[in-house]
């Protein structure tokens, strides 16, 4: 049994009240959409991950890094955009089972997404529910206002898992009334199961839900500290963040040498409690002979990413007498973003002199120091 992923983009946010779609605003620079997305992909069962977006926010999504991401155009309403994956993943003869989410709710954990596999396994439909908490009232004629049992209501969320080929037919066939989900076109004939949703799997339709979602994660914000120093030599080239930077002297390490993305490499590590850069590349392991620390780098974000951290925030200091690096300084910010694959505007670099003391001083070496923020996600 195979699953694929529709994410449903293309409402207008009309209630955000925002010049920037919701969809698109960002949590530790990365959109909700980008956010959904990343966590569905620690998902091997889930093969397809299906797009819908606005054709109003095209100059957005081009924005976004969306690598093996279907793109579709949405419709008028939820219900035309679901509609329009749904054609897409049936004209290509896709997997049986598909989940239908909205980007509205980016902080579903990767634990509901397991729960929802699993109990798929002898369910054609799995939705999670919440119980409500709130006293329930109705407005009836004449302003008669009504008290309601509430333990006979729950709500839905997303996302919502089904046989392909049944919600497909239920959305195009049949005329019942589609009231807010794609469960409202299931009936009693058809098998389901409720699971428990989540709590912080709330829809963000306003600016407050958005802050309450930001404040959510800021209690799981942790920072570290990196710092790295290389001897300066010739005949060496200079690797600062990635970047080669033309240089009389390059740095002497096991590696390339460059303290920029070592310090960053600790400086993350520490920050998610996974020991230190030492520990993960041993300087007396061959393989990691002259190796570039990009390399390096790109495997402690995909780790750090498996264990649900994202990179939040980044400050460097790059201490060196010479060469000096004003000129370098929005190229190397823009590396250290794209390997740590937040936005640049969420990367700081300082370029700092010993005022020629000590070692640094009289350009015998070079230094980084670096403090992170990341964000875990349940």
């Amino acid at each position: 049994m195979g699953f694929s992923f529709i994410l449903l983009a293309g409402g207008d946010s009309n209630r955000f009240k925002s010049k920037i779609p919701k969809q698109y605003h960002k949590i530790a620079g990365k959109t909700l959409i980008s956010i959904s997305i990343d966590k569905i992909r620690e998902f091997t069962e889930i093969t397809k991950i299906v797009l819908v977006f606005n054709k109003k926010h095209k100059k957005y999504l081009d924005k976004i890094n969306l690598k093996d991401v279907i793109s579709i155009k949405g419709g008028n309403t939820r219900k035309q955009s679901t509609i329009n994956a749904l054609n897409y993943l049936k004209k290509h003869k896709n997997k049986d089972k598909v989940l239908i989410h909205d980007a509205a709710r980016p902080n579903f954990s990767l634990n509901l997404i397991k729960k929802i596999i699993k109990a798929s396994k002898k369910n054609k439909t799995v939705v999670p529910v919440l119980k409500l908490q709130d006293s329930l009232k109705q407005k009836g004629k004449t302003n008669q206002i009504l008290s309601l049992i509430r333990n006979n209501y729950f709500s839905t969320q997303t996302p919502q898992c089904f046989d392909l080929n049944e919600i497909f037919l239920l959305h195009t066939k049949k005329k019942k009334k589609y009231i807010d989900d794609d469960f409202s076109l299931i009936d009693k004939t058809n098998r389901f199961k409720f699971i428990n949703g989540e709590k912080q799997n709330f829809k963000i339709t306003d600016k407050q839900d958005l802050d309450l979602l930001i404040k959510y994660n800021k209690s799981n914000y942790s920072s570290g500290i990196g710092f790295d120093v290389h001897r300066l030599i010739k005949g060496k080239k200079l690797y600062l963040a990635g970047i080669n930077v033309p240089s009389k002297f390059g740095t002497l390490g096991h590696s390339d040498g460059d303290p920029v993305l070592h310090a960053i490499i600790d400086a993350i590590l520490g920050a998610c409690r996974m020991g230190d850069i030492g520990e993960k590349f041993s300087n007396k392991n061959k393989k990691f002979k002259n190796i570039r620390s990009d390399k390096l780098l790109k495997k402690i974000i995909r780790e750090i990413k498996e264990k649900n951290y994202l990179v939040n925030n980044i400050d460097v200091n790059i201490i060196a007498e010479q060469p000096k690096l004003k000129k370098y300084k929005k190229k190397i910010i823009q590396n250290i973003a794209n390997l740590c694959e937040i936005s640049s505007n969420n990367v700081n670099v300082k370029a700092k002199t010993t005022e020629k003391l000590g070692v640094i001083g009289k350009e015998k070496a070079v230094a980084a120091e670096v403090i992170v923020s990341v964000i875990e996600y349940d």
